[in-house]
């Protein structure tokens, strides 16, 4: 590889910003520059894997454990790497976008770890996207602070959770960086900022650069962020195995390959979360096609759902099994004034909560600081003083392939109420997002990007079975965009609107309303910096 700084350097489409050039370094975008030489044409492999994959299903192939890596699963003795530090301990885990007022409350909210969200919790502007970027660093140096416009003041405690950035997926680009005539690769944009400014001085605070990976689907893709790892490490003289990396098993074909994608990442790996909206939404685009794959109303699909049971018990015996800690789902509840409303959504979340710890998870997620207490009284009162039940290896459990797809024991027709809730949901979701905010506070509960996904495939999947009636979904449609731009004047209502005919109505299911509602409405390239 040449060592001329220029050759590798990414350029620069996007606008500049106050305090953007701590980011985009000349020797940042060199080093983003030579992360997308190294890997943007792997990249573009695997995502063509994806589709031929989901065409062999699409067509009737049965989905099953590989019989090619058999011999890693059948291996007894090998281990994935031990917890780095700050990661020992990850019985609360709070999740929520790398802005500055929810960067100074995630890290001081009492919770072990803070996923600084750039995926679904966060709207990829440019603004959002180098903004959080700064402060990521800020948090890192202890120098950030926040004032609000009514005057309230946020500083940074004594003890402050763990950093681990969520880079965006990779099936998404980002528009405003350019290597060799292409967009960068958002996750590695988003990974390779952070890992630049950050990991160093992370290291050099006692933890280390920490992420958590979204959306891999197989084996090959856990190995192309192996691969990344080891050369960012290599460039910029890290150890390798400092770098740390739980993978969200949220797609179904990524649950059948659990032990061999900790197997990828052993050296780097730091475990696995359970993600449920991201994984029902990844069965209606695997299956959307088969009427035995048909989803009720999304409130009722809960994760004691036979299948949901399946895919949580597995992935807490593979975990222990090879060393790793099993961390479990988001508690998205907003605290409310309503103290009866309030008390009744904290107790659906103890009650969450308490089967995670019993069924041997070593964590669980939290949208919101005011449901870190009772989240660490549910651990704590299954750990003790213990950091994790690692050792609980869970041997009582035997999953079959039949077992992950058994969804046809929950089915059932979905009701007016719950095509209401859908529509009402995503649409509320998209207008916030094209106005720049990925965690939006809906009906009670904390949405990000994963919930408007479940709930506009939803409707496509029940259209596209004649479960329910396009006339009534179109009525719907009107009368919640009609109540949208009444409640908000200011929302992008036809927008909002637009995107949800587009990736809801038509007759093929769209992968990710992200990806073109990204590049139709969220790109504006300014003045070029580099």
């Amino acid at each position: 590889m040449s060592t001329n700084a220029t050759t590798h350097r990414a350029q620069v489409l996007g606008a500049p910003g106050d305090r953007y050039e701590e980011i985009l370094t000349p020797e940042a975008l060199d080093f983003i520059g030579r992360l997308a030489a190294a890997f943007a044409d792997r990249r573009l492999e695997l995502l063509k894997e994806r589709r031929r994959l989901s065409a062999h299903l699409a067509s009737g192939r049965p989905l099953d454990f590989s019989r090619a890596t058999s011999p890693v699963r059948d291996d007894p003795d090998w281990r994935v790497a031990p917890p780095a530090p700050g990661l020992t301990d990850r019985r609360v885990e709070i999740t929520g976008p790398p802005e500055r007022r929810m960067t100074i409350n995630a890290l001081n909210s009492g919770a072990q770890v803070w996923l600084a969200d750039f995926e679904d919790a966060t709207a990829p502007t440019w603004d959002n996207v180098i903004g959080g970027q700064l402060n990521l660093l800020d948090a890192c140096q202890r120098r950030i602070d926040f004032t609000s416009p009514g005057g309230k003041e946020y500083r940074l405690d004594d003890r402050l959770a763990t950093i681990v950035v969520r880079p965006r997926g990779w099936h998404l680009v980002e528009e405003h960086l350019e290597f060799d005539g292409r967009p960068v690769p958002a996750s590695l944009v988003d990974f390779g900022l952070y890992f630049f400014h950050c990991a160093q001085r992370q290291i050099d605070a006692g933890y280390g650069p920490y992420f958590y990976l979204p959306k891999l689907e197989n084996r090959y893709e856990a190995r192309l962020w192996n691969d990344v790892f080891l050369l960012a490490q290599d460039l910029l003289g890290i150890p390798r195995g400092t770098v740390r990396a739980t993978v969200l098993i949220e797609t179904v074909t990524a649950a059948f390959e659990m032990e061999e994608i900790l197997y990828e990442l052993r050296e780097h790996s730091a475990g696995l979360n359970a993600g449920r909206w991201d994984y029902l939404f990844s069965l209606i685009k695997t299956f959307g096609h088969r009427t035995d794959f048909l989803l009720p109303d999304r409130a009722r699909v809960t994760m004691t759902a036979p299948f949901m049971r399946a895919y949580t018990e597995l992935l807490v015996r593979t975990c222990h099994k090879r060393g790793a800690h099993a961390i479990g789902g988001m508690a998205a509840h907003v605290p409310s004034r309503d103290a009866a409303a309030n008390e009744a959504a904290l107790a659906k979340v103890r009650l969450d909560k308490e089967r995670e710890a019993e069924d041997g998870f070593d964590g669980s997620w939290v949208a919101h600081p005011g449901l870190v207490p009772v989240c660490r009284e549910v651990f704590d009162g299954v750990l003790g003083d213990r950091p994790h039940q690692i050792e609980r290896t869970r041997d009582d459990v035997d999953v079959q392939a039949a077992d992950l797809l058994s969804v046809r024991r929950i089915s059932a027709p979905p009701t007016e109420e719950g095509v209401r809730a859908n529509i009402a949901v995503a649409l509320r979701y998209f207008d916030a997002w094209l106005r720049g905010h990925g965690a939006v506070a809906l009906y009670g509960l904390m949405e990000d990007a994963a919930t408007a996904e479940i709930a506009r495939c939803q409707v496509w999947q029940w259209l596209r079975h004649g479960v329910v009636d396009r006339d009534m979904v179109i009525k719907i449609l009107e009368c919640e965009a009609a109540a949208l731009a009444k409640e908000a004047p200011a929302a992008l209502t036809a927008e909002a609107r637009a995107i949800f005919v587009t990736t809801a109505l038509g007759r093929d299911l769209p992968e990710f309303f992200t990806t073109d509602a990204y590049a139709r409405h969220l790109v504006r390239r300014g003045t070029e910096q580099a």
